[in-house]
């Protein structure tokens, strides 16, 4: 294969109705590194509007039992992506999310500004420290593909193009960034996650790698202090230089979806998609919806192996 096969095959997709294999050859051939730490990237920025930060930190499920809640939101987020939104594994994903999302109290302007993140950060990603970047043919289909599970989430007035995304993202920030020690409390777990999936003896330089991948409004809104400007720009430098190794690699023959990420650690013997998240009597979702609407779709029963 030569190195552009996938994008060559992309290409002969149409982004307005093939939209979802085009995202899966991106995320699970062409980029599924980036892909996984760009997505967790969209995620950990949602935490500096004070809204989300402090419901989040509320429940204790992101402080308490965070490899847990990461795991969960990667397989579910993954299923519909190696499945499909028509597949009995997409379907029970989606509803195991709405389900969870229905026993919170979060706005609608806050649903759209995550979904936003979920279009613009692997883009901005991408473009920053990517071996190439989204071609106008994928980034169609990922905008495509998020305004397809925004539907199956029930939003309305989703953004219709990628600059109308960007636009939502950028506004939403300026409008709503802020100190929130519930907000802070989430990032610190995070940080500490993301540093224990390395040998302890390195775990306080990804810490302040991790710091130093922030844009000023977000580290401000968490209270962290600037990094010098020298090491952000080593660190910087260090994945702008992995995505020209990567560059130089014959292409990927075999997908890589999320499940399989050596980060994803608490079900090495597999798991049942209807059983990941929260439920109401763990505790985890104190906002109980007055009449949750069921959503669609047969339970699969599937037990999908690491």
């Amino acid at each position: 294969m030569k190195r552009h096969a996938w994008l060559d095959r992309i290409h002969q997709l149409d982004p307005e109705t093939d939209f979802t294999e085009i995202y899966r050859i991106s995320s699970q051939y062409e980029f599924p590194w980036d892909t996984n730490q760009s997505l967790g990237f969209a995620l950990y920025r949602t935490y500096a509007v004070p809204s989300i930060g402090r419901l989040l930190a509320r429940t204790g499920e992101f402080t308490e039992r965070t490899q847990k809640r990461y795991d969960d939101t990667v397989l579910i987020l993954d299923a519909v992506v190696e499945h499909g939104f028509d597949s009995a594994q997409g379907r029970e994903a989606i509803r195991r999310m709405n389900q969870m999302h229905r026993r919170y109290d979060i706005s609608d302007e806050d649903y759209l500004y995550v979904l936003s993140t979920f279009v613009v950060v692997p883009k901005r990603w991408l473009d920053e420290y990517g071996w190439r970047p989204y071609s106008p043919h994928e980034l169609r289909a990922a905008v495509n593909y998020y305004r397809e599970l925004g539907r199956h989430m029930g939003l309305r007035d989703i953004p219709e193009t990628y600059q109308e995304f960007e636009r939502l993202l950028d506004d939403y920030e300026r409008a709503h960034f802020g100190f929130d020690q519930g907000g802070r409390d989430v990032s610190d777990a995070t940080l500490a996650l993301t540093a224990s999936w390395y040998p302890e003896a390195f775990g306080g330089a990804v810490h302040t790698a991790s710091i130093c991948l922030l844009d000023d409004p977000l580290r401000e809104a968490f209270g962290y202090p600037r990094p010098p400007a020298l090491l952000r720009k080593a660190v910087r430098s260090a994945l702008r230089l992995r995505g020209r190794v990567v560059r130089l690699l014959p292409p990927r023959r075999k997908p890589a979806p999320a499940r399989e990420s050596s980060q994803v650690r608490g079900y090495p013997n597999g798991y049942r998609l209807s059983e990941l998240g929260t439920f109401e009597e763990s505790g985890g979702c104190p906002f109980k919806a007055a009449d949750p609407t069921p959503t669609d779709g047969t339970d699969p029963g599937h037990v999908s192996p690491r």
